[in-house]
């Protein structure tokens, strides 16, 4: 591996000041193919995605819809991870925990509809893209940094998953439906039906998705059997062309095993209520007015007997832990002046958290549960953009949050947090080039959340404060598209999680590093790419590195338009050994064990698209079956009830075959 990475390291810092995302799909160009009216001709775009494209600064989209390799887990993790800079802690099959250049947890602001979701579990079990099924939403944004204040106070970056219907012109039935099958007796199953008219719609979204214990690469099985269910439905009112009215409900239950742990996850049962409104061209100041209103309930079960046989002489034990988050926004989108416009706008988010323990019996109900914290934020945000000239912006913006924590334990006792976000950022339009180049400077500030304050009884942890210089540049023509991005990194208090996870202690911390992607269309037919992530992070305080930084990433690609129907591709995944770490130092996801080896990933996939309806893609993931964890991984334990042996970590699956079907008009 040593001498793999010494062969292509020129290339790859080559890359990585030259580069934009990698897509087995080529890009829709000037020169491009456009689709003909012949119904025997199509065009397949991103049919098969690795890298989602960065179109705008420090901003990325990807459509969770399309097959996507390598073939990601059923929730929302397995999806981010597969976007330069973001890494999961593996403890199953699903439930893995998303990183962003070494930052996860609270520090990554995840909203979902319009709305947010928080877990329950005191190890994180349930964190929130476990509620997340990446099929049944539009669109996943990821907005970098702290450069953003509209979605709350981010140390590492906004994600938001999406889900918008696409109005009726006239009465008309739209479908899409899809089945996965693989490995290990995966099967994912989506049916997505909307009817409506040019007034409104109803539209209901039915999931399924299962899986058994995978094979890691030396054939042995990995505790990590899940299955999961979901049903949304949604009702939307478009009296106009400028007006959205519309209330959805989603509800889903699940189970899983874990691999990291000694108990298994029996029950994540989610409730959620949405209220979205929409006006829009309203006047010449005031523009566009949104709201939105949810409530989402999570129910959550673990135990030790349910999945696994209990261990001789163990006493089973069972917890149960239950969250209400409460959260409201409303914004509203002002012309200032011709060349200038603002979004100006209020937040409210309360959630509430319970639990209990069970020790000696079967019996979930044996014991109430009982309240523990209970938070309250009301922020205020600013946002505003103005233009210099044709070619040059201005982009800024303010954030006020103040939050409260009661605590059960202590009767009369309220914390407050009061603290601010604000960025600035210049970006500019090359008028030789077709680049745009841009630099900000952002800080965001953080309280401690509900895993940071239980360990401490909320006493000892001081706010985070983040400022960090972001910059980069997109260059997008012809045939090639790439962009660069890198950040550097200081955060003061960072609420840094010690041994093995039982306290927290601020210290200061620096980070750096970024993401490059490149995308070169080589011919008509053939399209190469790479996408490279790197970050680096150092505890100022104790002169020794940052845990839980993942390390230097590269991944290469080559994509063939076999012809009109036909494509296919490689994908080619490098990471580097990782040396620098703290052991038994991390965050509220886990902490370092030590040192971990690189590795090198080789997939392959193909698609055929018979007609406009119909998507048929299939391939291999981890082709010669290489038996690998990653470094930011949870701890495998002794499961010797299953005849499955502790691992040093969380191996990830071995070689892995899938075939997925499309059907949709």
């Amino acid at each position: 591996m040593k001498r793999c990475f010494r062969q292509i390291g020129p290339y790859v810092m080559a890359f990585f000041f030259a580069a934009s995302p990698t897509v087995f799909a080529a890009d829709n160009t000037d020169d491009a193919k456009t689709e003909e009216d012949d119904s025997q001709t199509f065009v397949f775009d991103e049919v098969v995605v690795t890298a989602p494209k960065m179109k705008e600064p420090l901003k990325v989209e990807t459509d969770p819809r399309h097959p996507r390799q390598p073939v990601p887990a059923a929730d929302g993790a397995g999806y981010l991870k597969n976007i330069p800079g973001f890494s999961m802690v593996r403890k199953g099959g699903t439930g893995g925990d998303p990183i962003f250049r070494g930052l996860g947890g609270s520090r990554l602001n995840i909203v979902m509809n319009g709305g947010y979701i928080l877990g329950g579990c005191p190890s994180r079990m349930d964190p929130t893209t476990t509620y997340v099924f990446p099929e049944t939403f539009s669109k996943i944004t990821v907005l970098k940094g702290p450069e953003s204040v509209e979605y709350g106070s981010s140390i590492a970056g906004s994600i938001m998953f999406e889900r918008d219907t696409e109005p009726f012109t006239k009465p008309g039935t739209r479908l899409n439906t899809s089945l996965l099958f693989g490995s290990d007796n995966r099967r994912d199953q989506l049916l997505d039906v909307t009817q409506g008219d040019e007034k409104g719609y109803v539209r209901i979204i039915r999931t399924r998705n299962k899986a058994g214990d995978y094979k890691d690469g030396n054939g042995n099985y990995i505790h990590s059997a899940y299955k999961r269910d979901s049903t949304t439905g949604i009702i939307g009112f478009t009296p106009d062309k400028d007006t959205l009215l519309e209330f959805s409900i989603d509800t889903s239950s699940g189970r899983a095993a874990y691999a990291d742990r000694n108990v298994d996850g029996t029950q994540f049962d989610r409730d959620s209520y949405n209220l979205r409104f929409e006006k829009r061209n309203i006047g010449s100041v005031l523009q566009n007015i949104k709201v939105n209103a949810s409530r989402s309930t999570i129910d959550h079960i673990m135990d030790n007997y349910t999945l696994r046989p209990l261990k001789a002489g163990t006493m089973a034990s069972s917890m149960e832990v239950k969250r209400t988050t409460t959260s409201g926004r409303i914004s509203f989108d002002l012309a200032l002046a011709k060349n200038s416009s603002a979004v100006l706008g209020m937040d409210y988010q309360k959630n509430e958290h319970s639990g209990n323990m069970i020790m000696g019996v079967k019996d979930y109900s044996a014991k109430p549960l009982s309240p523990d914290m209970t938070f309250t934020n009301y922020g205020i945000f600013a946002d505003y953009k103005t233009y210099i000239d044709d070619n040059s912006r201005i982009l800024s913006g303010i954030r006020f949050d103040d939050l409260a924590v009661k605590y059960a334990k202590y009767p009369g006792r309220e914390d407050h947090d009061r603290t601010y976000a604000a960025f600035l950022r210049y970006e500019h339009d090359s008028v030789r080039m077709p680049v745009t180049s841009y630099v900000g400077i952002g800080h965001a500030e953080r309280p401690a959340d509900w895993w940071e304050r239980r360990k401490t009884g909320g006493m000892s942890a001081s706010p985070e404060k983040n400022t960090q210089l972001d910059t980069g540049w997109l260059y997008h023509k012809g045939k090639i598209n790439a962009n660069v991005s890198l950040f550097y990194s200081n955060v003061d208090d960072f609420i840094l999680v010690i041994n093995e996870g039982n306290a927290v202690k601020n210290i200061d911390a620096v980070l750096y590093g970024g993401e490059a992607d490149y995308t070169y269309k080589l011919s008509e037919r053939w399209t190469a790419g790479a996408a490279l992530a790197y970050t680096q992070g150092r505890n100022k305080t104790n002169d020794r590195p940052l845990p839980q930084i993942a390390p230097f990433e590269a991944t290469f690609s080559l994509k063939s338009n076999i012809d009109d129907k036909w494509e296919a591709g490689i994908l080619w995944r490098l990471v580097a050994a990782q040396k620098q770490y703290s052991v038994g130092e991390g965050n509220e996801i886990g902490t370092d064990i030590g040192p971990s080896g690189g590795f090198g990933i080789l997939s392959l996939n193909a698609s055929y698209k018979p007609n406009k309806n119909w998507t048929i893609a299939a391939g291999v993931d981890n082709l010669l079956n290489k038996n690998y964890a990653e470094f930011v991984s949870r701890g495998g334990v002794d499961i010797s009830t299953l005849d499955m042996p502790a691992t040093v970590r969380v191996n990830e699956p071995g070689r892995s075959f899938w075939l997925k079907v499309n059907y949709n008009f």
